[in-house]
């Protein structure tokens, strides 16, 4: 009886193990798919691709709106100062994101453009789906992601 009871306390705790590792690999495959913004946008031809592009950049950006994230619907004027965005206190756009830093991003102008630079933020800051190094420059209806926080710029 007692090599019974013993066989079935393994299997019980080969079945727990099993669970563990079930529920870990499910909360890391949510966290890559929220990481990687969700569904992806179907391929378009190239041509149609130049199109999107030359209709993206056309105009002058005057708002920043908030697209995506608990500061949905968010509109902010645009001048002639950067725009500072993260968690800090006297940011620009302060966001709640758990995953913006303090100082996440900066928006400048130049000239009619704009430009996105990270400011050495812990998870970076995303221009379209291309991690941003350098200050680049930001077209028109482009999503910025920072965090859980996407924004674009709007004429």
């Amino acid at each position: 009886m007692q090599g019974i009871l013993l066989q079935v306390i393994r299997f019980g705790f080969l079945i727990l193990l099993w669970l563990f590792v079930y529920a870990i690999i499910r909360a890391m495959r949510s966290d890559l798919a929220a990481a990687g913004g969700g569904a992806r946008m179907p391929r378009t031809s190239g041509r149609a691709e130049r199109k999107q592009r030359a209709a993206r950049s056309r105009g002058t950006a005057r708002y920043l709106v908030v697209t995506a994230g608990a500061l949905a619907n968010t509109r902010i004027t645009l001048g002639t100062q950067p725009v500072l965005i993260g968690r800090a206190d006297d940011s620009t756009l302060v966001l709640t994101d758990d995953y913006a830093s303090e100082r996440h991003a900066r928006l400048s102008p130049r000239g009619d453009d704009w430009y996105v630079e990270d400011l050495g933020s812990t998870n970076g800051t995303y221009l379209d789906r291309s991690k941003v190094t350098t200050a680049v420059r930001a077209p028109i209806n482009t999503p910025i992601r920072i965090g859980k926080t996407v924004i674009e710029l709007r004429p």
